[in-house]
């Protein structure tokens, strides 16, 4: 409070509810256990958005349940899928949209750390860049962080019979969260969580007569950095002038049923 001269605190969700303050945003960063609790205290403050980590609750019938009930209420539900508002995301998207690279053939996402922790980033990205996803195969669990929540591989499939594979890394050896996208023209790939993009652009080989390979590509910063403000600018436009959320509760739904599917496999 005294960094950021808040002139108004409270110790407990208990205390801010006798405090009688009005909000226009709500956000909640507490872990995923603590949410609906968390969700329904931020409701009864009577807010026009919550704002809420991701997933939006443990197990899949809660998080339809959240999001029910904000709509119920009239509450904008926000949920921090940070890459929605990447803007080489957006980017990306438009360049798909555009064949800029030709056909995709293939796409491939690496991650660790828990498949609805981390791996819902995963299925809510792809879902972004591919639209809806089926599962075909899920591969064994890997304990590799948290007890209740493995890491798992898995098989995929979008329109068109698009392969998309998901492989693991552990998360006790290092973090890792990149995408490869390999169309007919070049090779993209998300490095370093969207810190950076590669893209190699297909040629003519200059080793072997009569292939083309992707050469060695330029690797340029990317917009993962600028996400979060641009967040706040989209939930600034929903509030004040009702404009859409690049993540919202369905979205996020969407995502949290494919973590479910993959489980049950």
């Amino acid at each position: 409070m005294a960094e950021w001269r808040v002139p108004a605190g409270f110790r407990s969700l208990d205390e801010l509810a006798r405090g009688g303050e009005r909000f226009d945003v709500i956000s909640i960063c507490s872990p995923t256990g603590c949410h609906a609790r968390d969700v329904h205290a931020s409701l009864s403050l009577r807010p026009k958005l919550i704002f809420c980590e991701k997933p939006i609750a443990p197990t899949l019938a809660e998080s339809e349940d959240l999001v029910r009930e904000c709509g119920e209420a009239g509450v904008f539900l926000a949920v921090n899928y940070t890459r929605r508002w990447d803007p080489s995301v957006a980017d990306l998207r438009q360049g798909m949209a555009q064949g800029r690279w030709g056909v995709l053939r293939s796409v491939v996402g690496y991650y660790n750390k828990g498949l609805l922790n981390n791996g819902s980033h995963m299925l809510d990205l792809l879902h972004l860049l591919l639209g809806p996803l089926r599962v075909v195969r899920a591969g064994r669990a890997v304990d590799d962080f948290f007890p209740d929540d493995p890491t798992m591989p898995v098989w995929l499939e979008a329109a068109g019979s698009l392969p998309v594979q998901i492989a693991c890394a552990h998360a006790a050896d290092f973090a890792f969260f990149e995408l490869q996208l390999v169309f007919a023209r070049a090779v993209i790939t998300m490095e370093e969580g969207g810190l950076f993009w590669r893209e190699r652009s297909v040629a003519d080989s200059e080793t072997f007569a009569g292939y083309r390979a992707p050469g060695e590509g330029v690797r340029r910063a990317g917009g993962y950095a600028q996400s979060m403000l641009r967040s706040v600018d989209n939930i600034f436009g929903a509030v004040r002038h009702a404009q859409p959320l690049a993540s919202n509760g369905e979205s996020a739904l969407a995502a949290q049923r494919l973590c479910e599917g993959i489980r049950g496999r």
